[in-house]
């Protein structure tokens, strides 16, 4: 049987015709498919509850990129440069969370899916790293690439065969806090953390800060895809 996958889905806005559309960019899509897995978009239009039930028919969950994490969840004001929220979509995926965490169903966490992940477990967010935490490195730049430092032994390096990667980049938020559950496993040469993995070593849950599924290596989703069995 072909795995399915649960995937956390973002809203488009409202065209010019008011209707409001759901969805994910089709790289996540590719980029499964490719994996031999089959998604099943979750939209943070449903009620937590209801998108939680959908974990009893899948074999792992996919968390997205996206708008910023609202601050109130990891107790925090409002930053000046914080960017669009969903308040909606935070609700379903921390209700996605908590029951892939509680099924121990293997999790891929992209982007703000590493935010959500690392809020969800406890977690803290810098909500604009050029203004809390300036550096060398441009982290919204998403026309540039940069080299990161992978933990030897950890499950990504296991998962990228190496212990450095050179990585796309268009974030401006990023974690402050790990939660107590997660650890850091990969850095990039500034500091900021660009992935994280449950501290359980039975757990397969792996968050990465850059886009994977626009990288033309696909050696995460293979892995995600062995973790399902």
């Amino acid at each position: 049987m072909t795995p399915v996958v649960a995937v956390t889905a973002g809203r488009d806005g409202t065209r010019a015709s008011g209707e409001e559309r759901v969805g994910v960019p089709a790289a996540y899509v590719r980029a499964l498919a490719r994996a031999g897995l089959v998604p099943v978009l979750v939209p943070p239009l449903v009620a937590p509850a209801a998108a939680c039930a959908l974990l009893e028919r899948v074999h792992g969950l996919v968390l997205t990129g996206g708008e910023d994490v609202v601050p109130a969840r990891y107790g925090a004001a409002a930053h000046p440069r914080l960017g669009e929220t969903d308040p909606e979509r935070d609700a379903v995926e921390l209700a996605l969370i908590a029951g892939a965490v509680r099924r121990r169903l293997p999790v891929l966490a992209i982007c703000r899916g590493l935010q959500i992940l690392n809020v969800a477990l406890g977690g803290t967010l810098y909500q604009d790293l050029p203004s809390e935490r300036p550096g060398p490195l441009g982290h919204d730049d998403g026309a540039e690439r940069h080299a990161i430092t992978i933990e030897p032994g950890s499950r990504l390096a296991r998962v990228l065969a190496g212990t450095r990667a050179v990585v796309n980049t268009r974030h401006h938020q990023a974690v402050r806090d790990l939660a107590p559950a997660l650890r850091a496993t990969a850095w990039a040469e500034d500091g900021v953390v660009e992935a994280a993995e449950a501290r359980d070593p039975g757990a397969w849950v792996l968050a990465v800060q850059w886009h994977p599924e626009e990288e033309p290596d696909d050696a995460l989703f293979r892995g995600f895809a062995e973790a399902l069995g």
